[in-house]
């Protein structure tokens, strides 16, 4: 028995066409399905009552990684921690071939980032790299990573 693989990496929303502003038109992930689910299947693996939930899965391009958002407007809700260094805090990256323009563009489109800036990796394996935190709508953390 081990892992085989990964599917997708899964982001709560409170607002989907907000959140789809940010992962399909400023990140340009593609979108694979739009719809619903919920009843007992979903009660079971959630461990509670979710109610019609809205779930949109997107692509990411050059890879066979899936995000899929989620939204329950059914049941009651609050915000999860926005820190990285807050446990139970959670982020993915993405490669990108141009973190300043990618980054510029958030900003054009209001959204922001944890530093206001790209940073560039000075030491380590890494070093020559550039990366930034960007904050969706709901304050979930998007690296973006250039070698």
């Amino acid at each position: 028995m081990s892992v085989t693989g990964f599917f997708h990496a899964g982001v709560t929303v409170s607002d989907m066409d907000q959140a789809l502003r940010f992962y399909r038109d400023l990140l340009g992930l593609e979108v694979i399905s739009d719809g619903h689910t919920g009843g007992d299947h979903a009660r079971r693996i959630w461990g509670f009552e979710p109610g019609k939930v809205r779930v949109v899965f997107l692509s990411v391009p050059g890879s066979d990684a899936v995000i899929e958002l989620f939204s329950f407007p059914d049941v009651e809700r609050h915000p999860a921690s926005s820190r990285p260094c807050d446990y139970g805090a959670g982020h993915f990256c993405l490669y990108t071939d141009d973190a300043v323009g990618l980054h510029a563009r958030a900003v054009e489109m209001g959204f922001r980032s944890r530093s206001g800036e790209v940073v560039e990796i000075t030491a380590g394996p890494r070093a020559g790299a550039k990366a930034v935190y960007l904050i969706d709508p709901d304050g979930y953390h998007v690296e973006l990573y250039e070698h």
